[in-house]
């Protein structure tokens, strides 16, 4: 799961992205308003941290801007603004939650799983599709009540396209979504990923559920 953390305090960033490494997030970090406005214009993240106030403009225009767009990104509010009608002015304009300064960090990492469960999983942190199910929470995979062994990018690949079912999904998609902004363009490696996924799907009794879009990406289905 990918995490942008808009916050311009550059030592409370780098600790929440250290922490949230720590809990297997992928995490890209912008400083400024428009640094953050070029990410969120240009890449998807399941949940993104936003400051209010931020060195040449408004957290709050960041939010305008991704509703404007029907960006489907997830929003936590982090701001030391507390006051009510920061807060609601926050939600009024589609965020999910707000988390007042200061915070605990583990308090974050609840708040960012709970939005990332509602938004893509409907809540639940079971995942399931036909066979497989995948626990977000203990981040297990069992096909037939059977544990799938799976190394950490093929696990986060599996995810990303059961939550991206029936999708078309490109290949810079994948790239830019499991390793970040700066892989975007260098896919060759996303081969032996999905091929060694496929193949202990398959061992496991699954048929081929990664279609091959040819000249667009991958599909993940069973028709």
């Amino acid at each position: 799961m990918k995490i942008l953390i808009i916050e311009d305090e550059k030592e409370l960033s780098k600790s929440i992205a250290t922490y949230l490494k720590s809990e297997d997030y992928l995490c890209e970090v912008a400083n400024t308003f428009h640094s953050a406005l070029a990410k969120t214009e240009q890449y998807d993240y399941d949940c993104i941290l936003l400051d209010i106030t931020l060195p040449g403009g408004s957290g709050l225009e960041i939010l305008k801007e991704l509703k404007a767009n029907k960006k489907m990104d997830g929003v936590l509010i982090i701001s030391a603004k507390n006051s009510l009608d920061d807060k609601v002015k926050g939600l009024t304009l589609g965020a999910d939650d707000y988390l007042p300064k200061p915070f605990h960090l583990s308090e974050l990492s609840a708040r960012i799983a709970a939005i990332i469960r509602r938004k893509k999983f409907d809540g639940n942190h079971l995942v399931k599709f036909n066979c497989i199910s995948i626990d977000t929470q203990a981040k297990i995979v069992t096909i037939y009540n059977k544990h799938l062994e799976l190394t950490k990018k093929e696990y986060e690949l599996l995810l990303y396209f059961v939550s991206n079912k029936k999708k078309v999904i490109s290949k810079n998609a994948i790239a830019e979504h499991l390793w970040g902004d700066g892989m975007e363009g260098n896919n060759d490696f996303i081969y032996t990923h999905i091929k060694n996924l496929r193949k202990k799907l398959f061992d496991a009794g699954q048929i081929d559920y990664i279609k091959s879009i040819y000249g667009m990406g991958y599909k993940f289905s069973d028709i």
